[in-house]
């Protein structure tokens, strides 16, 4: 097992769950009660890393990130290092791959929320921000425990986006799933099973974690 590469991966995990958990829980709240020009536009675009290659979406991230680009300059500018093949470049790309792993079940979540509960809310003196968190939030639960289940896990197992972005730099950028693969790539076939079936296990009661919080929540209207 190549432990420097699972801290690593475990790392990028956890901040990607960090950062993406207000994210997930503003435009899922958004996108589940709000009805703007545009909307639907805005929910294609997050829904993107679904449907493109990790290649496609790793190279124009790797060109949206680069030293000749103005995030990269700006970036550059303010640290004095380049974003990609850093952690931090890494981690900034996690958070974009992982954006409809976090916030969509938080807007299904949010839209099997009555309507009628938070006019209630409203009624009872409650500002928004206290119906959110006393109201919508222990309502919308599952949502998010599925929602940082699937951020996490889908984080543990990227590789192409990770590769392009981040490339294959000890200790660096170099995560669980890219070790596999340089295992695989140097005949080492035992390490690389062990690390894929720690993976595998890991995914499976990832997955079933958020089945059976889905068929609860259907089950018991909670």
């Amino acid at each position: 097992m190549d432990t420097v590469a699972l801290a690593l991966s475990l790392k990028l995990a956890f901040w990607t769950c960090i950062i993406l958990c207000p994210l997930a829980i503003f435009f899922g709240r958004l996108l589940a009660w709000q009805h703007f020009p545009g909307k639907a536009l805005l929910e294609a675009v997050i829904a993107l890393p679904l449907v493109l290659p990790p290649t496609v979406l790793g190279f124009y991230l790797l060109i949206g990130m680069g030293s000749n680009s103005s995030l990269g300059q700006f970036y550059h500018s303010i640290t004095g290092n380049h974003l990609v093949f850093t952690f931090d470049g890494l981690l900034l790309a996690s958070v974009i791959f992982n954006l409809p792993f976090a916030i969509q079940p938080m807007q299904r979540a949010f839209e099997a929320i009555p309507n009628n509960i938070r006019e209630a809310a409203w009624c009872c003196g409650l500002s928004k921000l206290e119906s959110l968190w006393r109201i919508e939030l222990p309502l919308a639960w599952p949502g998010a425990v599925s929602a940082l289940a699937l951020t996490f896990a889908h984080t543990l197992g990227e590789f192409g986006v990770v590769l392009m972005v981040g490339g294959n730099i000890e200790g660096e950028t170099k995560t669980i799933a890219i070790s596999i693969y340089d295992r695989v790539q140097a005949f080492d076939n035992n390490t690389a099973g062990i690390m894929s079936a720690a993976l595998l296990l890991f995914s499976l009661v990832t997955i079933g974690l958020v089945y059976r919080l889905t068929y609860r929540r259907r089950r018991y209207g909670r």
